[in-house]
């Protein structure tokens, strides 16, 4: 997976990803248009299919609702990286398909960075800094089984 870093810090809670008065919708694709938009509201408009979120610790606190990773995968980011998740919003992410990762160094990449990431190895490599992270790779078990066409 390669693409640009949207960097967030600590305790992003799911009312930030997707605010609450967006529950009313239920489609990745719908959304999508309302991602960040309280915290980033240029987020929506000028994310990229397999930009990548990256964030501090306890990310996706708050709420059980599957609407936060509903509206990452709408987005089409290709995965999440933060130091730590809530543990709800983790498994929910897993469930939907939207790869997430913890990484202990998510404070080295910038917002705006150029990253690869090899998900089955946690290798993060940061194309614009020429530097190397290790996330902790998912077990096979958790990882997400791409759709078949």
């Amino acid at each position: 997976m390669k693409g640009r870093a949207w960097k967030f810090g600590d305790d992003v809670d799911t009312d930030a990803v997707i605010p609450g008065r967006y529950l009313i919708f239920n489609t990745p694709g719908e959304l999508a248009k309302y991602t960040f938009e309280g915290v980033r509201p240029d987020f929506a408009k000028n994310v990229h299919e397999n930009d990548i979120v990256v964030a501090g610790s306890n990310f996706g606190c708050g709420s059980s609702r599957e609407h936060a990773p509903l509206a990452l995968k709408g987005s089409k980011v290709s995965c999440v990286i933060a130091k730590s998740f809530a543990r709800i919003f983790f498994r929910n992410a897993i469930n939907i398909g939207v790869p997430v990762l913890e990484c202990p160094d998510t404070d080295k990449i910038d917002d705006g960075d150029e990253l690869e990431v090899d998900i089955s190895t946690g290798v993060i490599q940061n194309r614009t800094k020429g530097e190397t992270y290790q996330a902790t790779p998912l077990p096979d078990f958790r990882k997400p089984v791409p759709k078949k066409s």
